[in-house]
């Protein structure tokens, strides 16, 4: 039951406060208004980050990262500067650029990166909720230079969460978020927009698929580049594959009056995927951090979708 330190009160570092409660967390948040109100709730959370981090080291809290990307690096100067020893993670939605930004500081030897894959399309304090990461899927990073005694940290913290925990490499993650998140938020942008524009009478008629495929395009657009735009490289070639999809079903339609083979592949992979959400309930593979081939095993579960926890 490590104390925890929580900077940035939005959506994800917010809802995690609330889960753990303020007998064992405690955090910042860099806007007074977010402050004040996770304040009001009960909770220990200042605008001044440097007490809060000197807080932090004297206690040994978890530091949790949980800013936008873009604020990433003020946040980090900070912790190199008042709790450089801390034990360190992060919940931002891309992990090789905060690896990067870690490493750069000299903070990798406490490091280890996470990604809690739970959010909804609203922010700040008013959207937390102490359920938001029950039964999700939480990444904890597997990267060559991870500190067993921190991963396990961030483990059990993600466990105490109700959610599963699933391990791999940051750079496994990138690619693989590009395919299930990133590219979800571009398509459902260009769905938003493609119905908008047939105007009202579009827009009258809508309903489910229409209102779940666009889901995502109500998350604030600075957020959507900051969630998507730092995997650039792993996105642009998920984006050329599902474009390649999209014309060859064009073409099939506009020469053979058929989307081709698009509906059958794609119904295949949405069946596939409710099997594999049907094999979460398997027992959850056991790992000694620290022990030898920890980190292979940690990865090889991963690769398998498999959940894994700490060893007692």
């Amino acid at each position: 039951m490590t104390d925890v330190c929580v900077l940035g009160a939005g959506l994800i570092g917010g809802s995690l406060l609330r889960v753990l409660g303020p007998d064992r967390a405690f955090g910042w948040n860099r806007s007074t208004p977010g402050a004040e109100a996770a304040t009001a709730a009960g909770f220990h959370v200042s605008t001044d980050l440097a007490d809060t981090l000197r807080r932090a080291a004297r206690t040994d809290a978890l530091v949790v990262v949980g800013v936008p990307l873009p604020a990433l690096g003020a946040v980090l100067d900070a912790v190199a500067e008042h709790a450089p020893g801390a034990a360190l993670t992060d919940v931002v939605s891309v992990k090789g650029p905060v690896l990067a930004a870690v490493r750069e500081r000299g903070l990798g030897a406490r490091f280890v990166g996470g990604h809690p894959m739970a959010g909804t399309a609203d922010s700040g304090w008013a959207a937390t909720d102490p359920d938001l990461f029950r039964g999700a899927t939480w990444l904890v990073a597997a990267d060559d230079d991870a500190d067993p005694d921190t991963w396990s940290r961030v483990a059990r913290m993600a466990v105490d969460c109700g959610a599963r925990v699933v391990s791999s490499t940051s750079a496994d993650h990138d690619a693989a978020v590009a395919r299930i998140s990133h590219l979800g938020h571009v398509v459902a942008e260009a769905l938003a927009s493609a119905g908008a524009r047939g105007g009202d009478l579009s827009l009258a008629l809508a309903a489910g698929s229409f209102r779940d495929g666009t889901r995502v395009a109500a998350t604030a657009p600075d957020l959507v580049r900051a969630i998507c735009e730092p995997n650039r490289d792993a996105l642009v070639t998920v984006l050329d594959e599902c474009l390649a999809d999209l014309t060859a079903a064009r073409d099939s339609l506009a020469g053979e009056g058929t989307l081709g083979a698009l509906v059958d592949e794609g119904h295949r992979a949405r069946r596939a995927y409710e099997r594999a959400q049907a094999v979460r309930a398997d027992a959850a593979v056991s790992v000694t951090p620290g022990a030898p081939g920890w980190l292979a095993d940690l990865r090889a579960a991963g690769a398998a979708g498999r959940e894994v926890r700490p060893a007692d």
